[in-house]
């Protein structure tokens, strides 16, 4: 027998981005921001490992200051995507582990991480030559912006 829950729950639904509208657009933004930002997606990686402590992200994940991780951590936990476990101890022990939510999330910010990985060489090249561009125009030929 099914609960109400189950009964009223809809169906995933498989959205093209191309089918998104103007309100849906923000919440789409939000979150991709969220999982967007670099402290988050390399968060999520080292924690799709397995449970770490605090102190082992932290050394894991070279650059980030220690308020940086407890806001990237408690957003992450506020989203869904992280568990935070505290054991009674002295002193007392944090664990943080991905969700099933963070778990499913795995999968695409691993594939987007080997993407980047894989073309970084080529993104650098593209930057240098539109760099060099850039520096070769002169001052009557302004850069025209699209906005």
């Amino acid at each position: 027998m099914t609960s109400p829950q189950e009964r009223t729950r809809t169906p995933p639904r498989h959205t093209r981005v191309s089918d998104i509208h103007s309100n849906d657009c923000r919440a789409v933004s939000g979150i991709l921001n969220r999982i967007g930002d670099k402290w988050s997606v390399l968060i999520i990686t080292r924690l799709g490992e397995g449970p770490r402590r605090f102190n082992e992200i932290k050394r894991m994940i070279g650059g980030i200051s220690q308020r940086m991780l407890t806001l990237t951590l408690r957003n992450l936990e506020r989203d869904g995507l992280v568990r935070r476990t505290v054991t009674p101890t002295v002193p007392p022990r944090v664990d943080y582990e991905l969700t099933d939510l963070g778990r499913d999330l795995l999968n695409p910010i691993t594939a987007l991480a080997e993407w980047a990985i894989q073309h970084t060489s080529c993104i650098e090249a593209a930057r240098a030559r539109f760099d060099a561009s850039e520096a070769a125009e002169t001052p009557q030929q302004p850069r025209v912006s699209a906005g």
